[in-house]
Order: structure tokens, then C-alpha cells, then sequence
């Protein structure tokens, strides 16, 4: 799979994966950018354009993961560029599978216990991960922001929590996944659990995307400053 460049006209990039659109969106990108670049485009809009290409190539490649190039990447852009996917994640993705499980289990004509099973999972696993990024925004950015701004520690904290903390939402979104296509009865709407079961699989892939950026490079790169401060 090819690697977009800075002098790529960003249509094309889209054209090529519109999968891409809300990783635009998450810098503040929005359509009708014409016959510009993506070097034109982050000009503009004050974009690193290094670490925009980064995060919008780890997206469109599975194999494709600049780990020595993110490094070298300021803790803060990691950080802006995680909030604004929990923005994505609780202001578009999780109202839309909301919207979308209900339908599916209004369109089963009996009393489906598959789909109880899958409302009960997802339930639960919608609380665990407001919980888990709840704790991200609350105490680990900020915990990050005050060590990169103003050099300062937490002697009772260290990024090591985080990684203690930092339970496995992806691999929950794919036992969900499982729990759908092996369990349910045939007794559903096709296309309305298709829709469904497609917005889990692409947020399952964002997810793993979200934990690998906090994993491979904003631990790595905290503790490092962390070891430079010292206690």
C-alpha cells in the first residue's frame, strides 16, 4: 500500500481512502481544499506537516507505523491529536453504534437472546471505556502538559501507572465483534447488522491505531523526560 508525500494533492489521498476523513478532521481539516497539497494545506492551517503525513499514513497502512520519526514529535501534538479522537470517538462513533444496535435488535422479529447478550456487552463496555479515557483526559495529558510546559513531576505519579492502567479496549470491541457474528439467531435485518457490525470493525481499527500512538510513542517519550527531570 503506497505512502502519501507532502507534495500529494490532498484530494487524491481521500479519493484513495476516504476512511481518512475524520483523521483530517481531527487537525481542523475540513473539505473544499481544491488542488492544494497536503504541504499547502498544513501551511495554511499551521500543521506540522511531518507529523500530520505520520499520523494520516499509520491510519491508511497496517504496516506502516514511523515509530524513530514519531519520537521526535513533541509530547503536546501527541496529546491534541488524542483528545480530539475521544472527541470523535463520544461525539460521532458511539451515538452512531447506539443508533445502530437499536435498530437492529427493533428489527429482530422474536425475542432475540443473541442480541440481548450483544446489548448487554456493549453496554458494559461503553461504561469501561468512558471510564478509561476519562482517565486519559482527567490525569495522564495533563500529568504529560505540566512535565513538557513546566518541567514539573508528580512524586506520586509516573506514566508506568498509565501503562498498569491502560486496560485492552481494542481487544474488547473484538470479542464484541465475535460475540455478534457467532451468536445471534438469524433473525435480524441484514443491512441494519451489517451497518453495525462495519462501524465496529472500523472502530476497532481506530482503537488499535489510538493504543499503539499511547503505547510505541507517548510512554516512551514521557518517560524519557521524566528520566531527564529526575525526582
Amino acid at each position: 500500500m503506497e505512502i502519501f508525500k507532502k507534495d500529494d494533492k490532498l484530494f487524491y489521498m481521500i479519493d484513495q481512502n476516504y476512511h481518512l476523513l475524520p483523521v483530517l478532521n481531527r487537525f481542523g481539516i475540513r473539505l473544499g481544499f481544491r488542488d492544494k497539497t497536503i504541504e499547502d494545506i498544513c501551511h495554511d492551517k499551521e500543521i506540522n506537516p511531518g507529523f500530520f503525513l505520520a499520523m494520516v499514513n499509520t491510519f491508511h497502512n497496517v504496516e506502516y507505523f514511523p515509530e524513530e520519526e514519531l519520537l521526535s514529535f513533541s509530547p503536546l501534538e501527541i496529546v491534541h491529536y488524542l483528545r480530539k479522537t475521544h472527541q470523535y470517538y463520544f461525539q460521532h462513533v458511539v451515538p452512531k453504534l447506539d443508533y445502530q444496535l437499536a435498530k437492529l435488535i427493533a428489527s429482530a422479529q422474536n425475542d432475540c437472546k443473541g442480541l440481548q447478550m450483544v446489548d448487554a456487552f456493549y453496554k458494559k463496555y461503553k461504561k469501561e471505556l468512558r471510564q478509561h479515557i476519562d482517565y486519559e483526559e482527567e490525569k495522564v495529558f495533563p500529568y504529560v502538559i505540566e512535565l513538557v510546559k513546566n518541567h514539573k513531576r508528580d512524586d506520586k505519579y509516573t506514566i508506568r501507572s498509565f501503562e498498569k492502567e491502560h486496560s485492552d479496549i481494542d481487544e474488547k470491541l473484538n470479542d464484541l465483534k465475535q460475540l455478534l457474528i457467532k451468536y445471534i439467531t438469524p433473525d435480524y435485518d441484514d443491512n441494519i447488522c451489517n451497518d453495525f457490525l462495519i462501524t465496529l470493525s472500523l472502530f476497532e481499527k481506530d482503537l488499535e491505531d489510538h493504543a499503539r500512538m499511547e503505547n510505541k510513542i507517548l510512554l516512551p517519550l514521557t518517560t524519557e523526560i521524566e528520566n531527564r527531570l529526575g525526582r
